[in-house]
């Protein structure tokens, strides 16, 4: 019995262009293209290749959309090799929240069970330079609160993101980066229309700094188990001020990331 080939089954060829984008992607994931390299002529990859001028663009804006490349088009033109952070990802990273019906409430217990494990990683086995790094970052924060709370947003989310990245796990790192851009509008969007007195204003000010320098005390006399209790403690307690309104905290990511 001769059994028809089926058109469903037939595996379809990738074309040149996705290959040769495959081979440039490849060699920046090794890192024989850094951030910064621009890329080697068209004619010269064209030869390389043994492809069209049109198969090679094609390539470049496969790369484009991977934002591993920017085109820099017109004489001289050309291609140059761009790192993307993780805010690249967080679009998709947002979709697939709004899905799934995430809510902030739930958005924020997921940064919240990440953190005080990277405070105690941090404490424990940081360097006394990534202790440092995260002064650093929270002077960047007093600075920052100088500005209305909705342009200051930003740097706060960027002390509680620094901590992860600092604690040395890369997974975590970026998954809690697309977390924070999220939470990040949150903040924003929360003290943009709350409406405080001055001296309200001021309290909550020397309340956040107040609460970051004890946390760097602890970190830096490396009292990993004190540090991490009194980390997790601190966030059940924002959580009550960033969730206080209940529908705003069942509002989904959607609302949020339009």
């Amino acid at each position: 019995m001769t059994v028809q080939p089926d058109p469903r089954d037939r595996v379809r060829a990738k074309k040149m262009a996705d290959i040769v984008a495959d081979r440039i992607r490849q060699q920046i994931a090794r890192g024989e293209l850094k951030a910064g390299d621009w890329l080697p002529t068209e004619p010269e990859l064209t030869r390389r290749f043994q492809v069209s001028r049109p198969t090679l663009r094609e390539a470049f804006r496969l790369l484009e959309a991977d934002s591993l490349v920017r085109v820099r088009r017109g004489p001289p033109g050309g291609a140059q090799v761009h790192i993307p952070g993780p805010e690249a990802a967080a679009p998709i990273f947002g979709l697939l929240l709004t899905l799934a019906g995430t809510t902030v409430h739930d958005l924020y217990e997921a940064m919240a069970v990440i953190e005080p494990p990277a405070v105690r990683r941090l404490t424990d086995e940081g360097s006394d330079f990534e202790h440092d790094m995260l002064e650093q970052s929270l002077d960047d924060v007093a600075q920052a609160l100088q500005a209305p709370y909705n342009q200051s947003a930003p740097a706060i989310v960027q002390f509680h993101r620094r901590i992860v990245e600092l604690a040395g796990n890369q997974t975590l790192s970026l998954v809690f980066a697309m977390l924070g851009e999220v939470m990040t509008r949150h903040v924003s969007a929360l003290y943009g229309v709350e409406r405080v007195s001055e001296p309200e204003f001021a309290a909550r000010n020397r309340s956040i700094m107040r609460a970051y320098r004890t946390l760097l005390k602890l970190i830096r006399k490396r009292d990993g188990a004190e540090a991490e209790r009194y980390w997790a403690e601190h966030l059940r307690a924002a959580r009550g001020f960033l969730l206080r309104d209940a529908k705003a905290a069942r509002k989904q990511v959607i609302d949020l990331i339009g």
